[in-house]
């Protein structure tokens, strides 16, 4: 583990787990842990109605060809300023590390900006190196992050926990998608959608009524879009969470 880059309200460290036992070729595993004091708070990949998401620089590495950031599931967070999507205490981003050459040492430095929330906002700015062997400390800190990343669900699967249907409602203005959802019985569902590029900005979907038995619908408005564009064809993200569980689905917005 590295050293902490922060103070008392928010910090970030390298943390790795090393190759994965049975698969001595498999990418190095490790992550980006972001401790945050109470109260504070910071934001998912769609920060929602405000906020700005974390940015992941990996560029001043050494021998490393590729990092893959996976992101936990976030949760609904009520402030003044609206909804947003993020994360309270301590939150852990997994990484997935392809060596360029994987029979030499692989250094592992990040520079990170987020930002970070109480009554105000504060952008952060923070470093971490890390050298990343085949074995590491924090693989049950890891593998627990791991298990908070949504699963890829296709969308209308025969699954307990998925997104069934959808429709697109354009007798109001402006139009808006109705999302139905089945979950195992009793459970909330928060639910999140993305455009296929980060300058789109969807609002949170909200429950509504008029679900089939057996589901939950929910509605949000198509707005937020870029400049002239209508959404016909474009590929829309959906990230629904019931629990400990996290789904995630797309879908053609036709």
């Amino acid at each position: 583990m590295s050293a902490w880059d922060g103070d008392t309200r928010a910090a970030m460290r390298l943390v790795s787990a090393g190759r994965k036992a049975e698969d001595p070729q498999s990418q190095l595993r490790a992550g980006a842990e972001i401790r945050l004091a109470p109260g504070w708070k910071t934001y998912w990949r769609y920060p929602g109605d405000s906020g700005i998401p974390p940015q992941f620089d990996f560029a001043k590495s050494e021998n490393v060809k590729s990092v893959q950031v996976s992101w936990p599931a976030p949760e609904r967070i009520v402030s003044a300023d609206g909804v947003i999507i993020g994360y309270r205490d301590n939150v852990l981003f997994p990484l997935r590390v392809e060596a360029k050459d994987p029979n030499k040492p692989v250094t592992l430095r990040i520079a990170l900006d987020y930002a970070i929330c109480e009554k105000v906002c504060i952008p952060v700015h923070a470093k971490a190196e890390l050298v990343i062997k085949n074995d590491g400390a924090a693989k049950s800190e890891i593998i627990a992050a791991e298990k908070r990343v949504p699963r890829a669900v296709p969308f209308g699967a025969d699954a307990p926990f998925s997104v069934k249907k959808f429709h697109r409602d354009a007798s109001v203005k402006p139009a808006r998608v109705l999302v139905d959802i089945v979950a195992p019985k009793g459970s909330p569902i928060s639910l999140f959608a993305e455009g296929p590029t980060a300058d789109w900005a969807l609002p949170i979907p909200e429950k509504v009524d008029g679900a089939p038995d057996g589901t939950q619908r929910f509605a949000f408005a198509l707005d937020g879009l870029p400049p002239g564009t209508t959404g016909d064809g474009a590929t829309i993200k959906l990230t629904a969470i019931a629990g400990d569980d996290a789904i995630e689905t797309t879908f053609r917005l036709d």
